[in-house]
């Protein structure tokens, strides 16, 4: 069977019997899907094109020493490679990721986007700030969901690969943060109240 034509399963095998080719397909028909997964989270070509890279030399590294078990899963297998290592990536550097939706704009700077005023300027900065605020105050799995859900459109399914958890899992987490960030409003009312 020509290598093009081949499933995940059979390429991963191929490469670990010693066809190099076979991963040259695997990552053409993976790399925009990757890539872009993680620019969402870096918001930095250059760093994004770093982080690719560093995901697929982990990935020839991990399949040489035999450490693939998922066969029929590689993208999953290789998104929460790439997400783990944008995560530790932002622990080292102590930076925070921006919140880009798909067209590559930070969220946050789209809010502020026909304003018709000085006024409207600042009521929506301060929204913008105070929606941050809140999701920096939720664990950082629930700030994932909401970031990965609201900001880059992404399914609970692709949420659930990104991650590597279950589609209930990736649900719940939602359902949690959306409760948490409605307690928070409604204390912040309740002493703006008083």
């Amino acid at each position: 069977m020509h290598l093009d034509h081949s499933d995940d399963k059979s390429l991963v095998k191929s490469y670990i019997n010693g066809n190099e080719r076979a991963l040259g397909v695997l990552i053409t028909r993976h790399k925009s899907r990757v890539y872009t997964a993680i620019y969402m989270f870096v918001k930095d070509t250059y760093l994004a094109e770093d982080l690719f890279q560093d995901t697929f030399i982990k990935v020839v590294d991990r399949l040489r020493r035999g450490k693939y078990k998922e066969e029929g899963k590689f993208l999953p297998w290789v998104l929460r490679i790439a997400n783990n290592l944008c995560i530790d990536y932002y622990r080292k550097t102590k930076r925070k990721p921006g919140i880009v939706n798909p067209e590559g704009f930070d969220i946050f700077e789209v809010l502020n986007f026909q304003e018709d005023n000085e006024e409207d300027r600042m009521i929506k900065k301060e929204r913008a700030t105070y929606v941050k605020g809140l999701l920096d105050k939720l664990s950082p799995e629930q700030k994932e969901v909401v970031i990965l859900r609201h900001y880059a459109d992404l399914s609970f399914k692709q949420i659930a690969e990104l991650t590597g958890v279950s589609i209930n899992t990736s649900l719940g987490r939602m359902r949690y943060a959306l409760i948490n960030m409605r307690k928070m409003i409604d204390q912040t009312a309740s002493v703006v109240q008083k």
